[in-house]
């Protein structure tokens, strides 16, 4: 297989398997962790009305569902890859980031939660992915 199809691949590897372990940890998250009463998880309309009535526990799952989707996700994709892993790997991080910012312009919540997810579930679990698929540590120029 010619390395630019192998790298096509790694990425939509690292896409889908980060997007199935995403919606996994949400979906399986609120039921570990139920929300406050009155909370409608699944209509976001209401839930956007009602981000307020979430407790901190409440943004354990999303945290974790974020931060391990891009990890495993970012490890999919440098261990698919034939070239550029690590470049490929961070491309998965910056996707779900641009996911994540999506989310917090139409959502909103805590702005210490906003802050945690953008700056620490994205980039630098990508960054881990990588490093754990298999790529090397860039060097500087």
């Amino acid at each position: 297989m010619p390395p630019i199809m192998k790298n096509l691949l790694a990425v939509i590897a690292g896409l889908v398997v980060g997007s199935v372990v995403n919606m996994a940890i949400i979906s399986v998250g609120s039921i570990v962790i139920p929300p406050p009463t009155g909370v409608d998880m699944s209509d976001m309309d209401k839930f956007a009305e009602n981000i307020k009535l979430l407790e901190p526990a409440n943004f354990i799952a999303p945290w974790l569902a974020h931060a391990l989707g891009t990890l495993v996700g970012a490890f999919a994709a440098a261990k698919v890859a034939a070239s550029h892993k690590m470049k490929l790997a961070l491309g998965i991080g910056v996707f779900f980031l641009l996911g994540g910012i999506m989310m917090v312009s139409m959502v909103g919540g805590p702005v210490w939660f906003a802050a945690l997810d953008l700056i620490g579930a994205y980039l630098p679990m990508g960054f881990l992915g990588g490093m754990l698929g298999g790529a090397k540590k860039p060097q500087p120029a």
